[in-house]
């Protein structure tokens, strides 16, 4: 192994040994404890230690890491003490993640470490918003982000690679090609000759290196960080290293022929480091038996406190608050005096509110496909980029799960972003982004994801199975989101700039029906619709309507054609979370319900409003709770297929069966 010292002073070579050594000797003991029973589960990462520790020691400590589960030698590079990490570990309650993550699932805002989650892509999107949060404020800084030879072959890599060539970002991504993926060997994972010629095709530098080398991995990332920042390019390094231990404990080493065992333990990065100090004069035995006692001892120490953890206390109030972060700014009113326009369309309602919260808060990032110059599919930020300049505007490539994952990386750096969905359908492209990373950050680590996704959703338009979807049910599902779906435009502008204040991921969505079809009177200022409170759009006393979105027309027009009936209509506007109290003054006031919603009716929003009535107002209730929803089939592109499909085509029939009762 050829270490070359460069400029290098003995103590900086010092420093580097004792980092390097440090995770190795804190692995060596959780092994021990894992034979005896005393931890349940251990990510081993001996053999890859210098890659970790180069990378780490050649950024600054303010500069954000996407680290995975065999990187111990980031968190002990950030100096985070064992016995914190040992609680975290074994799922304490004063671990970082208060016991509800495990191993290296978890991150820490103060020493610059996002946590990653168990799929491997996502991660690298994250390092892009972070780096062109830099990148925005001028900053002479850097993002980093890890990967394994297995996660390149996810298509979160691709995405995440091409995001950062194309916006000219500087983030390094490193992969740690160690020749397995858990048992999968890499000539089952790829055919190129090295994963660093994937770089020619996004247009980016890279480099393959020794990961075993300390000095050469803290060289590289030292040069290549020095090159992003000067160039304002992301760039890629490939590591070449072996993990010596199973993926994890549990699963063995097997399939690994031995002879390769015997390879990589030649090249193992601590001793050879060491006996190349010691060749230089810089090290000793001695003071090598020293380094390693005080180890020892500073484990036996900071393991004792790890062990000394308070049983965890549960308090069900406390899980349940943390799932949002808290909004401590009260909701803001029009203010005396402001004017309100009348005949403002849906569309217009929901520009302007983009526009005065563009205004109000600098530091939102808009983002989206064909958004900028284009104004986006359906015009709503034309004339944007002339207002706001293309670094708030941006274009987006085709790659929506790298760009939510960016939207949550300029959140780690204090920014707001929206991004724009260009239909619902297409979210399920960013689906594990949203309901795996945004949706749970919060609740693992306390980091909150202050970001907006705007969804054109909904059918009435003739667009077939792929323009048309409503999914909005997917997402109340999902703990850690909040789900937005206004009716009129006066809600539309207020819930968005509500959206833009809260600390918290929010899917709006917005019916492409309605953008042009519906008007009504909007206030000009700078005003907020309260998230989570529904609204009463007419008051009756022969049955109730719970609706949202178009549902909420479809049930003004037939009240509307049928004056011999009282109806009483609710817009729930927010569906995550519901207005449980304004459900129940529905229940209340008819005694006759009617659950009315555009999705399909298996597994539909309506269900659960269904089940909560009878749970908690079954005494209120003179019939069962009826649901009108659309087909269970996809929705079809012939207009009077789509007509039949829709949920308004049996409201009638509903009503008749409902009164009947």
């Amino acid at each position: 192994m050829d270490f070359q010292r460069r400029d290098l002073r003995n103590e900086q070579l010092l420093h580097l040994y004792r980092h390097l050594l440090w995770p190795r000797m804190i692995e060596e003991k959780m092994l021990v404890l894992l034979r005896q029973g005393r931890i349940s589960k251990w990510f081993s990462g001996i053999g890859q230690e210098a890659i970790s520790v180069g990378a780490t020691q050649a950024l600054r400590p303010d500069e954000w890491i996407m680290p995975l589960h065999r990187n111990l030698g980031v968190f002990t590079g950030r100096n985070m003490p064992l016995s914190r990490l040992f609680k975290q570990w074994q799922g304490s309650g004063d671990g970082y993640s208060a016991g509800r993550e495990r191993s290296f699932h978890f991150g820490a805002r103060e020493h610059h470490i996002c946590g990653m989650i168990s799929h491997l892509g996502p991660q690298l999107a994250i390092a892009d918003g972070v780096a062109l949060a830099h990148k925005l404020r001028k900053e002479d800084k850097v993002s980093l982000a890890f990967t394994g030879d297995g996660g390149t072959s996810e298509g979160d890599f691709h995405e995440a690679l091409n995001t950062a060539a194309v916006w000219d970002l500087p983030v390094i991504f490193i992969i740690e090609n160690n020749g397995y993926g858990l048992s999968t060997p890499v000539r089952e994972q790829y055919r190129c000759a090295q994963l660093a010629d994937r770089a020619k095709g996004y247009g980016m530098e890279a480099v393959t290196i020794d990961g075993n080398n300390i000095l050469e991995v803290y060289d590289t990332i030292r040069g290549v960080r020095d090159y992003c920042i000067r160039e304002q390019k992301p760039f890629l390094v490939e590591c070449m290293t072996f993990r010596m231990r199973g993926h994890e404990e549990a699963s063995g080493t097997k399939y690994v022929p031995p002879a390769l065992f015997e390879e990589w333990a030649a090249k193992d990065p601590i001793a050879n480091y060491e006996q190349w100090l010691k060749a230089e004069g810089i090290l000793t035995d001695s003071a090598i038996e020293e380094i390693r006692d005080g180890y020892r001892r500073t484990i036996e120490s900071e393991l004792a406190i790890g062990f000394a953890s308070e049983p965890i206390i549960v308090s069900t109030a406390r899980e349940v608050k943390d799932v949002f972060a808290p909004r401590e700014l009260a909701p803001l009113s029009p203010g005396e005096g402001s004017g309100v326009r009348s005949g403002v369309r849906l569309i217009d309602a929901i520009k302007e509110g983009m526009q005065q919260s563009m205004e109000w808060h600098p530091n939102l990032v808009l983002m989206g496909q064909d958004i900028a110059e284009y104004g986006g599919a359906f015009k709503i930020t034309e004339g944007f980029v002339e207002q706001f300049g293309k670094e708030r505007v941006r274009n987006t490539p085709l790659c929506e799960s790298a760009i939510v994952g960016a939207a949550l990386g300029l959140s780690l750096e204090g920014f707001k972003s929206m991004m724009e969905m260009q239909f619902a359908d297409f979210v399920t492209v960013g689906f594990n982004q949203i309901v795996n990373n945004l949706a749970k950050i919060h609740y693992r680590w306390g980091q909150n994801a202050d970001v907006v996704i705007r969804m054109p959703t909904g059918g009435g338009v003739g667009a077939g199975p792929f323009h048309s979807q409503s999914n909005e049910a997917w997402f109340t599902h999902v703990p850690g989101l909040k789900v937005v779906y206004p009716s009129s435009p006066e809600d539309a502008k207020g819930l968005l700039i509500a959206a833009f204040n809260d600390p918290n991921p929010v899917l709006f969505f917005e019916h492409k029906a309605l953008y042009r079809s519906i008007s009504g009177p909007v206030p000009e200022g700078y005003y907020e619709t309260p998230i989570g409170k529904a609204r009463t759009v007419r008051t009756g006393d022969d049955l109730s309507i719970i609706t949202y979105g178009a549902g909420v027309h479809w049930a003004e027009e037939y009240a509307a054609a049928h004056p011999e009936i009282s109806i009483e209509i609710l817009d729930l506007r927010t569906l995550q979370p519901l207005d449980y109290d304004a459900i129940r003054g529905a229940v209340t006031a008819t005694g006759k319900v009617l659950v009315l919603h555009e999705d399909t009716l298996t597994g539909g929003l309506g269900g659960e409003i269904a089940a909560w009535i009878a749970e908690h107002c079954f005494t209120l209730l003179d019939a069962p709770v009826l649901r009108c929803a659309s087909l269970d089939t996809p929705v079809p592109f012939n207009m009077e297929l789509e007509k039949n499909f829709l949920a308004k085509a049996r409201l009638g029939e509903t009503i008749g069966k409902l009164l009947a009762y």
